[in-house]
């Protein structure tokens, strides 16, 4: 069965196929989660903090230092909300590892998710795959995807994005999202 058809509005961003790493790269995740944790706020919306360092189409680029980090931490958000369901909203955080060797693409879905299903994800309405949820917090549920340059090709060139969650196996909600200015906001990420 697909998925619900749900519109979804787009809101301000609020607080992201899951990958094997190696030891250095799971160490380097380690210090993106802290780093990530200051766009997610520890309440049950997921507020995305940090200071709008610019607006790219329907994505913003956010900055924050993390505590105990040494460095500023930016990201490209953007959050959606379905309309007829104020607990169901994803954002999504794109972002570049502090060493610049890996691109991240975090998903933060809503408690209740079914996580063996994984977060769907739809490219003009191609099935692109699922990634696993990694980790569940006080605000939402994360699927944490390593995008490859095929992946970040694809998401430059699509004319839209579904990104799918499932409440049951044969129940998914499509969550729409723009990537008009995905491409232009990854290029000016610092």
């Amino acid at each position: 069965m697909g998925p619900s058809k749900y519109r979804a509005r787009r809101s301000a961003p609020r607080g992201n196929g899951s990958g094997r790493c190696s030891g250095s790269l799971r160490a380097s995740l380690a210090a993106i989660s802290l780093a990530i944790a200051c766009f997610l706020a520890p309440t049950g919306a997921a507020h995305a903090q940090g200071a709008v360092r610019s607006v790219h189409g329907d994505w913003q680029i956010r900055c924050d230092t993390p505590p105990g980090a040494q460095g500023e931490q930016c990201a490209l958000i953007q959050s959606v909300v379905a309309e007829d369901r104020s607990n169901a909203g994803l954002t999504v955080i794109v972002l570049k590892t502090a060493d610049q060797k890996s691109k991240l693409m975090r998903v933060v879905a809503p408690l209740g998710v079914l996580l063996p299903s994984g977060l769907g994800l739809k490219l003009d309405n191609v099935d692109v795959g699922r990634a696993g949820f990694v980790r569940c917090l006080p605000n939402g549920c994360v699927a944490e995807v390593v995008m490859d340059d095929k992946l970040l090709g694809q998401l430059r060139t699509a004319k839209t994005a579904t990104f799918i969650i499932f409440e049951t196996p044969e129940e998914g909600i499509g969550f729409p999202l723009s990537l008009n200015g995905l491409g232009e906001g990854y290029d000016k990420l610092p």
